[in-house]
């Protein structure tokens, strides 16, 4: 699974015998102890995750999946690879090409990886394990919207399910989004969660109820929040905002990081634990948050499944204020 090397070392691995590093080779990680003198070799459609070993201050190189800088970020990474290392593959190589492609490409490639994941192995081992229950269908508004003068309020609506995020209030969401973006007299949008915290992510209730994978990556993109959001961006700028507070999952740190700006309260925590589930993230935040936080430590997240808090989201960009 894991094969260790320094810098010069991959470099001729990878020149030579690139196939020899890939997962059907029983090569899932690549773990690299970087030299400040030698760039590794671009990583391009390489079928491993490789792992550069921080050593000093200058020698974080670009050409890496993700950067760790002690042991116990180490072990939850390989951990996690260990548990499903297909999803943790897919996700290094959609951010692996983000830089590229734009935000719509992005959010197409990720959906594509996260439907053909939901048909996979690692996910249906997550399924089986959880009592089967029936998705609930909301009685009142999943979303609710108030325009106060050239201001637009939009609140995620189900407290009691710590605003998780259903298709029913992604259908919602996108469509007020849409209005949004077609009156051009709106000039302000805030975007935010009733209850004890802004979402705690996709309705695990949901995951996998599409009679097919296909027809699930049709309808993300039928009702895209992540376009629309990334949208109002461009046109808003930090007028397009994001309020967060309490322990915020997946789709709840995936569609703030669109904002233009994000504010949290200091309770505020953040993860991003997909690929435990066997997938990939799938609200848009492989495309949203390397634009904040960059690729690497968008795969931080991802690979580690731990939660940051607000004073480091801070720091790192995911959000760009703590409120008092």
């Amino acid at each position: 699974m894991l094969a260790q090397f320094t810098t010069s070392e991959f470099n001729t691995q990878s020149e030579l015998d690139r196939e020899s590093l890939s997962h059907v080779r029983g090569i899932t990680v690549a773990l690299v102890d970087t030299d400040p003198l030698v760039e590794v070799t671009p990583l391009g459609t390489m079928p491993c995750i490789v792992i550069a070993r921080r050593g000093g201050e200058d020698d974080l190189t670009n050409h890496c999946d993700v950067v760790v800088d002690n042991d116990r970020d180490l072990d939850d990474i390989l951990t996690t690879i260990d548990r499903c290392p297909q999803a943790a593959l897919s996700t290094t190589l959609l951010l692996r090409g983000v830089e590229n492609r734009t935000i719509e490409e992005s959010l197409i490639a990720e959906s594509s990886t996260y439907s053909l994941l939901q048909s996979g192995s690692e996910f249906a081992q997550w399924k089986n394990q959880r009592v089967n229950k029936t998705a609930e269908i909301d009685e009142e508004s999943s979303v609710l919207s108030e325009r106060i003068d050239d201001h637009l309020m939009i609140t995620l609506n189900r407290p009691t399910r710590r605003n998780a995020y259903s298709s029913q209030m992604r259908s919602a969401l996108a469509e007020i989004l849409q209005v949004a973006l077609a009156d051009k007299n709106i000039r302000a949008v805030t975007l935010r969660g009733a209850g004890s915290n802004f979402s705690s992510g996709g309705d695990l209730d949901e995951f996998g109820s599409f009679a097919d994978p296909v027809t699930a990556h049709i309808s993300r993109l039928t009702s895209s929040v992540g376009a629309s959001l990334n949208a109002l961006r461009e046109r808003l700028g930090k007028q397009l905002r994001c309020e967060l507070h309490g322990e915020n999952f997946g789709a709840g740190v995936e569609l703030p990081a669109f904002a233009g700006w994000v504010i949290a309260t200091r309770d505020t925590r953040l993860c991003l634990p997909e690929i435990a589930l066997g997938l990939v993230p799938g609200a848009g935040g492989t495309a949203s948050l390397p634009r904040r936080i960059g690729r690497q430590r968008t795969a931080w997240l991802a690979l580690t499944g731990r939660a940051i808090d607000a004073h480091r989201a801070c720091e790192w960009g995911l959000i760009d204020e703590i409120s008092t």
